[in-house]
C-alpha cells in the first residue's frame, strides 16, 4: 500500500495555459512542456500535461474562465502565461487558495501567488531592438515603436525598453509615432501597420515590432507599400516561418528572438519541482539574443529560430 501511494504521488496533473493558440511561438511553448512531460517520464514521473487557452490573446474573459475551470476540475497545477498582469489575479490567486500552485511563464502578473515566474527578460529585450535598429540607422533618422496590446506585461516591458534606450542613449534618433496597438492577431496587426505606413511612410527610417504578430502584420505592409528590402530598416521580435524568411531576403535587419521552447520546459519542471516539495527560484530568466542575417545559421541561433516542434506535437 506505501508502494502503491508513492507512485500516485508520482503523477501530476499539470494545465499550461497560454495567451492564446495560434502563434508558432505557443506552439514552441507547447513543445517544450511536452519535452518536461517526456523527460520526467524516464524519471518515474507521470505528467499529463493539459494544453487549453483562448484563441486569440486579446480574450481576457475566456482566459479566466480556463483558469477558473482547472480550478473547479483540482489540476495538479497550473502553468499560466497571463494575457493581462491585472486581469489574471484574481483567478491565480483563487487558484492558489485552493490549494493549486501556479507558475507564471511569458509575462508577469502583478501577484505574489504564484511560486515563480519563468521568462523573458522583455525590457532587455526592447533594449536590443532599440540598439539594433539605431545601429544599422547610424543613430539618426526617425522611427516608429508599433505596440501590441495594453495590459500585456511581456510587450508593454518590450516597448518601455526599446523607447528608454532610444531616449537615452540615441538623441539622434525621433520616435516619431508610439501609440499605436497592433492587437491580438496579425490581420489587425497588418491593418495597424498599413495606416502607420499612409500616415508616415514618406518620412520614417526605422520600425521595431515587439512580437511575432506585430512584426509579421509590419511586414506585410512594408512590402506592399514597397518598403522592404531595406527601405525602412526594420527590427522585430520572436522568430516564424515568415519571419526567419524574411531575415534572410534582408526584409528584417534583426530579430530579438526568446526561447518559448525552454520556457515551456521550464515552466513544467519548475511546477513538478515544487509539486515534490522543492525550492525553486522566484524568477527565472530564459535569455533572449539578437539574430541577423550574418548570424542566424550559426548552430546556436539555427535552434532558437527553428525550436523541434514536430518531435514533441503529434
Amino acid at each position: 500500500m506505501a508502494l502503491a501511494a508513492a507512485a500516485a504521488a508520482q503523477t501530476y496533473e499539470i494545465a499550461v495555459i497560454p495567451k492564446g493558440t495560434t502563434h508558432e511561438f505557443w506552439k514552441a511553448i507547447h513543445a517544450g512542456a511536452m519535452c518536461a512531460a517526456q523527460e520526467l517520464k524516464n524519471e518515474g514521473v507521470t505528467v499529463n500535461v493539459i494544453w487549453k487557452g483562448p484563441l486569440r490573446e486579446d480574450d481576457r474573459e475566456q482566459q479566466v474562465q480556463v483558469v477558473e475551470n482547472f480550478t473547479g476540475r483540482r489540476v495538479s497545477g497550473i502553468v499560466l502565461a497571463p494575457l493581462d498582469a491585472r486581469a489574471l489575479v484574481a483567478p491565480t490567486e483563487a487558484a492558489v487558495h485552493a490549494g493549486i500552485p501556479v507558475v507564471v511563464i511569458d509575462s508577469a502578473l502583478n501577484s505574489q501567488a504564484p511560486v515563480s515566474t519563468v521568462s523573458t527578460d522583455n525590457y532587455k529585450g526592447g533594449v536590443l531592438g532599440a540598439r539594433r535598429l539605431a545601429a544599422i540607422l547610424g543613430g539618426k533618422g526617425r522611427v516608429i515603436l508599433i505596440r501590441v496590446l495594453a495590459g500585456s506585461a511581456s510587450t508593454e516591458q518590450r516597448e518601455a525598453g526599446f523607447l528608454d534606450t532610444v531616449a537615452k542613449e540615441f538623441p539622434g534618433l525621433q520616435v516619431i509615432s508610439s501609440d499605436q496597438h497592433a492587437g491580438a492577431t496579425r490581420d489587425t496587426a497588418y491593418r495597424t501597420s498599413q495606416n502607420l505606413l499612409n500616415r508616415f511612410g514618406r518620412e520614417v527610417d526605422g520600425v521595431f515590432a515587439p512580437n511575432e504578430s506585430s512584426a509579421t502584420g509590419m511586414l506585410l505592409a512594408l512590402k506592399d507599400a514597397g518598403l522592404a528590402g531595406g527601405r525602412v530598416k526594420f527590427v522585430g521580435f520572436d522568430s516564424g516561418i515568415q519571419l526567419n524568411a524574411a531575415l534572410r531576403a534582408g526584409d528584417l535587419q534583426g530579430i530579438v528572438v526568446q526561447n518559448p521552447f525552454r520556457m515551456g520546459y521550464l515552466g513544467v519542471k519548475t511546477m513538478v519541482a515544487s509539486l515534490k516539495g522543492g525550492k525553486v527560484e522566484r524568477v527565472i530568466d530564459t535569455g533572449c539574443v539578437l539574430i541577423t542575417r550574418e548570424t542566424m545559421d550559426e548552430p546556436a541561433m539555427a535552434d532558437l529560430l527553428n525550436p523541434p516542434l514536430e518531435r514533441y506535437l503529434k
